[in-house]
């Protein structure tokens, strides 16, 4: 069955939340009846939020300490110090962006072998988010943790991919320049040598997806089947 467009439609049945938040449970589902029990795969979906402040409480607060008088041992009072306004140097935000994601965790010692990543909309709708992705698959692949990014995001061209192989300083490949798209990645060390090794797949609008390998040690790999856990998906969402 064809990968469907979810992102660039005013369907009510093709919201891409919907999709997002099912189909890690799927993949759950289909690797935890595949490979070795002593591996354990669980879903993760954090939606990003906003911190709210109170900005009337901390002016009621200012008020009070600027105004208030602080009673010494000797009965002196002596007037509370405030600085100057400060010079605003920098007035930015700082959302977090949408995590959905699978992790592969040794039963064992409950240490992380495989991270799944989905990208969403958010993962790739600015520079910091991105660099927020990209930072994480770094770290976890320098600690041997394989990395899969499925990336089938098409309101947004930035690719995640590409951004990551730039700064573990590896070549760009055609799939590294795609809108959509699911590579696999794994680090491989021999002594002081450490090597990048990828799988990857271009998406397109109407075909299938591909399988691609979850490395759980450097010599067992199970399939992460992504055409059966998607229509899985559509089929519970009922989205046609």
């Amino acid at each position: 069955m064809p990968l469907r467009e979810h992102f660039h439609t005013n369907s009510t049945v093709l919201k891409w939340e919907a999709l997002h938040g099912f189909w890690p449970a799927a993949i759950v589902a289909r690797l935890n009846s595949i490979m070795p029990r002593e591996y354990i795969a669980q879903p993760r979906v954090r939606l990003g939020t906003a911190m709210e402040i109170d900005v009337g409480a901390l002016e009621r607060e200012s008020r009070d300490l600027s105004a208030g008088k602080i009673e010494s041992e000797g009965g002196v009072a002596v007037t509370a110090w405030a600085p100057a306004a400060p010079a605003i140097l920098l007035d930015a935000e700082f959302p977090e962006p949408d995590e959905y994601e699978v992790n592969i965790y040794s039963q064992d010692e409950f240490r992380l072998v495989a991270a799944i990543e989905l990208v969403s909309p958010s993962n790739k709708d600015r520079s910091e988010n991105r660099r927020t992705l990209v930072n994480k698959c770094e770290s976890l692949l320098k600690r041997d943790v394989c990395v899969t990014i499925v990336d089938p995001v098409t309101s947004r061209t930035a690719n995640v991919y590409g951004e990551l192989l730039d700064e573990l300083g590896a070549p760009q490949t055609a799939v590294s320049r795609s809108v959509i798209y699911a590579a696999t990645c794994r680090g491989l060390r021999n002594g002081l040598h450490w090597r990048l090794e990828s799988w990857e797949h271009n998406l397109t609008i109407g075909s299938a997806l591909p399988t691609l390998p979850i490395w759980l040690s450097p010599d067992l790999m199970v399939p992460l089947e992504l055409e059966a856990t998607y229509e899985e998906t559509c089929r519970s969402l009922r989205i046609p």
